[in-house]
């Protein structure tokens, strides 16, 4: 699956607001090492660095293209760094205070024991900070398995849309961050989203839901497939006059180990 940083990045201002909602509720003073796994194009892993100078950050992203976005950030700090590698594949090494994920552990099957094993492996007084949507119920991602599995479609598309495991619910992560002794924070978000222009909540889907349809169908058969998709949100998120709304519901964990 390939990701398009512009298009991510397309309505930063909403989709930056959970990272610093997320990070905000980490108390740390001064981090030896920071790491943000699932970086992205790196904006915010630079705002990372500006909050915490005196730490070593690095932003950990297992696609390409945001890598290469991210190394080209202009007035980077000089703490900081970007590494292609997979969340799945990443270890806590000396030193690493603070861990940072947001949105996108929902992409990683199983993140739940990735979670449990950092936990073990980070020292105590060290932060782990994820953030993930909880939207899987709403109407455009309803609407997008759906379609996917009508009988037009789901020779194509079985398969390729997670949702039923893809995130817990909050008091899951809540019994996770505890059992693994750490002082837990963890709460749910819906943000009334007021998104604006032709199609925004297609436009919206184009940079994070869809990106597996994307990558399973031929360029030809995903515009038909776009096309009614399309027809379906306009129902689903009516335009007003002033913008059309997309209820977002996100999921936020913060905890402190402790000893």
């Amino acid at each position: 699956m390939t990701w398009d940083p512009r298009k991510y990045t397309q309505f930063s201002s909403h989709r930056d607001r959970p990272f610093f909602d997320l990070t905000a509720r980490i108390a740390a003073d001064a981090p030896r090492r920071v790491v943000d796994l699932g970086c992205g194009p790196g904006t915010l892993t630079a705002a990372l660095a500006a909050r915490w100078p005196r730490a070593q950050v690095s932003g950990i992203d297992s696609s390409a293209d945001m890598v290469e976005q991210a190394e080209t950030l202009e007035g980077a700090p000089p703490n900081l760094e970007f590494v292609r590698a997979g969340i799945e594949d990443w270890e806590p090494g000396p030193g690493t205070d603070v861990v940072v994920s947001n949105a996108a552990l929902q992409w990683v099957p199983g993140h739940q024991d990735l979670m449990r094993r950092w936990a073990k492996q980070l020292d105590a007084g060290a932060w782990l900070a994820v953030q993930v949507p909880g939207n899987f119920s709403a109407p455009s991602h309803v609407l997008m398995r759906e379609l996917a599995a009508s009988p037009a479609w789901s020779p194509k598309l079985d398969g390729v849309l997670r949702h039923a495991d893809a995130v817990d619910e909050p008091r899951d992560y809540l019994g996770l961050l505890t059992e693994a002794g750490f002082d837990a924070d963890v709460w749910e978000t819906s943000y009334q989203q007021v998104l604006h222009g032709e199609d925004p909540v297609l436009e919206w889907v184009r940079g994070t839901a869809l990106r597996p349809v994307i990558a399973a169908l031929e360029p030809e058969d995903f515009a038909v497939f776009e096309a009614e998709y399309a027809a379906l949100l306009r129902a689903a998120y009516p335009q007003q006059a002033w913008g059309t709304v997309f209820p977002f519901r996100r999921l936020f964990m913060v905890g402190r180990k402790k000893g």
